[in-house]
């Protein structure tokens, strides 16, 4: 059977890209969040993972207002990243895994998920920067996307988001394969773009947050949605994704790195490795 080794969480924002493209990286106000990568990129050269299941919240690219799915499997082949009117290079195709992407489908279906099956599907900066942020010189695993919609009201709850990722994780382990799993979560943390709280930023809460996913991975699901938006911000409810991989994760797990820093383009910016144990 498959194994999931971690997981790994990261924020998304589109400045990343901008950064990475025009060679920021040891530039005094980008340095402190490209180093804090460092360590995990040893990481993964010594557990090598064969596959990245990857939750995200899609932007507009794939889906838009008039049609927004709760959540939504890759089943493709390969997932093209495309222009999302950022100014961002193209990324490269991301290589598909059909067959765990129809054995997480089927499973989360019996399940009881309602999930929309994506057989064609565009990737846009929530999941393409990540991957680039994990393997800058060229993203070597296969890979699954899982769009969770934190963009349109109403949202999936914390405790459902939970419940989705404890079932990935399910499914993952179930699979037929000898391949290494990472599942991996972005978004968040905390901010907020729009609106009177525009640039608002919760520094003891995302570190809260943070721990819990070490020691108690289901601390977050005793807040309502309207409840996350207030502690974290309306874009900070992106924290769903890293919860719903720490359900996937699942049991116990050793925090091999942690990075947080603020601001980086008006966002909290955080990442996690965990390992699991």
């Amino acid at each position: 059977m498959a194994r999931i080794i971690g997981g790994l969480t990261s924020s998304h924002v589109p400045a990343i890209g901008g950064a990475i493209a025009k060679g920021l990286q040891q530039q005094p106000y980008w340095k402190p969040f490209f180093d804090g990568f460092l360590p995990v990129h040893r990481w993964l050269d010594e557990v090598k993972p064969d596959v990245a299941v990857v939750f995200y919240n899609d932007h507009g690219l794939n889906f838009f207002l008039d049609k927004m799915p709760t959540f939504a499997v890759g089943a493709a082949a390969e997932y093209r990243n495309a222009d999302e009117g950022w100014g961002l290079p193209t990324l490269p195709p991301f290589r598909g895994e059909p067959d765990l992407s129809w054995h997480l489908i089927e499973h989360l279906v019996e399940q009881e998920f309602d999930i929309t099956t994506c057989q064609e599907m565009l990737v846009d900066h929530a999941f393409a920067l990540p991957l680039k942020l994990f393997w800058p010189e060229g993203v070597p695993v296969a890979t699954v996307p899982i769009a969770i919609n934190t963009v349109q009201f109403p949202l999936p709850s914390a405790r459902r988001c939970f419940a989705l990722g404890k079932a990935v994780g399910d499914a993952i382990r179930s699979w037929d394969s000898d391949q290494r799993v990472v599942v991996i979560g972005t978004g968040g943390l905390s901010h907020q773009l729009d609106g009177q709280r525009a640039g608002f930023i919760n520094k003891p809460f995302d570190q809260a947050f943070m721990r819990s996913l070490v020691d108690d991975p289901e601390w977050a699901t005793r807040f309502s949605i309207h409840e996350l938006v207030e502690k974290a911000g309306t874009q900070g409810v992106e924290l769903l994704m890293w919860l719903a991989t720490r359900a996937a994760v699942g049991g116990r797990v050793r925090q091999v790195h942690a990075n947080y820093h603020i601001p980086i383009s008006n966002t909290a910016a955080g990442m996690m490795a965990l390992e699991a144990l």
